[in-house]
């Protein structure tokens, strides 16, 4: 109507009015105009609960704070502990790790996809077919119809979505991811009993096959260990189809042979590596110092933390590498020298390095930083350590001559770079070896203990310094011996004569 000056706004409008006028309401307006009577029936528009139009706004209101008391009851005392017993789920590389410089090198499967997440890229698009002829082979030998094993796995459909995080599996239904699980768990253990036992003509190369075997062991190419173990059960060969896994996980191991220190349903196969490389032992077995020492390390402020920085400097102080006897790869202890007052020694477990090395330590730690796994970070704490010992091509060299590298990478220098790469931006455990860096550091800094080690590792470290040190000393001895007989003739020419 003319002259009628009201007329509809929208919540928006209304919300931006409200804001001017709280922004005056302790006194007028610039213009000095009262503004209560509009100031009143803003307030009661907001007294009005969610009458139209405002149902939608106080809707998202309400799920903003169901959200929020949600995510506080998570983070209970009972809830945590319920967590940690949970097995964590397959998943993506977590967050910190993707912008990995070489993530495509470490992270991605290079031949053949396994599970939902690289499912479907045209990449391994060649692939599908050899893990349909793979799992055509295990319904062959598992004397079981194809159509019973298919059933098993379907029939357990809900649980087994359950063991992937929900992003990386909402885009399949039901039947679509069991046949995937299906055909890919048929192929997985075709392919690795096949390792071990005598194999029909599949027509692979045996470089594919290497680096599908590396694939295997991928963090997003995994499959619920659960799966491997229904279709194991259903075949006439399941105990050699057990053994192989097991050989297989022991071969890919790189050195560790310490059996698997739990009888727990592993999550998948890079959780079962994990669990034979780390072993039963957690970091160091034994205090490395004597209560002296452990006071002298926590108290005293002129000890620096960690002032050593590779094994060439710990050699040249008296502290040597030595291959441990345990089975755990992850095992780090030090101890002291007995004829050797002077020494010290640092025991490593012995270790494979070669192609697939940067990849499985990476996708482990990738499964340790994973929110949803409780851990105390074993594998990154053990690089993270083995990355301080190692800076040049001459550590890896003093490594690889103590026993403890066994390198068929390349050159000294490639494995150098190897531990310098894979070693960047990790967080170990801040109690992982901290006795053992401690009796290090007590050595490192005892002074007459380095003054005689690096003698003898300037004098004495080869045959020719040995060689050099002993013919200066005869030079000396010899120098000396002629001095002494020259001072005694010249003593003795001057006597004076005696009168008669």
């Amino acid at each position: 109507m003319a002259g009628n000056r009201e007329h509809v706004i929208s919540v928006e409008e209304l919300l931006s009015r409200k804001v001017n006028i709280v922004g005056t309401e302790a006194g007028e307006t610039s213009r000095g105009r009262d503004t209560s009577g509009l100031r009143r029936r803003i307030i009661e528009l907001e007294d009005k609960d969610c009458s139209p139009p405002r149902p939608a706004v106080c809707k998202l209101k309400k799920l903003r704070f169901e959200k929020l008391r949600k995510a506080g009851e998570s983070a209970t005392p009972n809830n945590a502990a319920q967590s940690q017993k949970a097995s964590p789920k397959i998943q993506r590389v977590p967050l910190l790790l993707r912008d990995h410089q070489h993530f495509d090198k470490y992270f991605k499967p290079r031949i053949v996809a396994i599970g939902p997440i690289h499912h479907g890229e045209p990449k391994y698009k060649p692939a599908e077919a050899y893990k349909l002829r793979m799992a055509n082979y295990f319904v062959q030998d598992s004397g079981t119809k194809d159509e019973i094993l298919y059933d098993i796995v379907e029939k357990n459909i809900e649980q087994l979505r359950k063991c992937f995080d929900g992003e990386v599996t909402k885009k399949y239904d039901d039947q679509a991811l069991a046949w995937m699980l299906f055909v890919d768990g048929c192929a997985i253990l075709q392919s690795i009993y096949y390792v071990f036992n005598e194999c029909k003509d599949f027509k692979i190369k045996i470089d594919h096959m290497a680096f599908g075997q590396q694939d295997l062991l991928l963090l997003e190419n995994q499959v619920p260990y659960q799966l491997l173990l229904d279709l194991m059960n259903s075949s006439a060969k399941k105990d050699g189809l057990r053994d192989s896994i097991d050989r297989f996980i022991k071969m890919q191991s790189m050195g560790a042979h310490e059996e698997q220190g739990t009888t727990e349903t592993p999550t998948h196969l890079l959780d079962l590596l994990r669990t034979r490389i780390i072993g039963k032992s957690k970091f160091s077995p034994d205090l490395p110092m004597n209560p002296a020492e452990k006071v002298k390390w926590h108290n005293s402020s002129s000890i620096d933390v960690q002032s050593y920085r590779n094994v060439q400097e710990l050699t040249a102080a008296g502290i040597y590498v030595a291959p441990s006897k345990t089975g755990s790869l992850t095992a780090v202890s030090f101890t002291k020298g007995v004829l050797n007052f002077y020494s010290g020694y640092l025991l490593l477990s012995p270790i494979i390095i070669d192609d697939s090395t940067g990849p499985k330590f990476l996708n482990l730690i990738a499964y340790e930083m994973c929110p949803d796994f409780y851990n105390n970070f074993e594998v990154a704490s053990y690089i993270s350590f083995l990355d301080s010992l190692i800076d040049h091509a001459s550590d890896v060299m003093e490594l690889r001559n103590s026993g403890i590298l066994h390198n068929l990478l390349g050159s000294d220098k490639e494995v150098a770079q190897l531990f310098n790469e894979i070693g960047t931006d990790l967080v170990p455990d801040p109690d992982a070896y901290q006795d053992v860096k401690a009796a290090i550091q007590i050595h490192y800094q005892t002074k007459w203990k380095t003054w005689i080690a690096e003698a003898l590792h300037d004098h004495f470290r080869s045959p020719w310094t040995i060689l050099a040190f002993s013919a200066a000393m005869i030079v000396l001895g010899l120098t000396f011996v002629q001095t002494w007989f020259s001072f005694k003739e010249d003593r003795g020419n001057s006597r004076g004569r005696v009168r008669r």
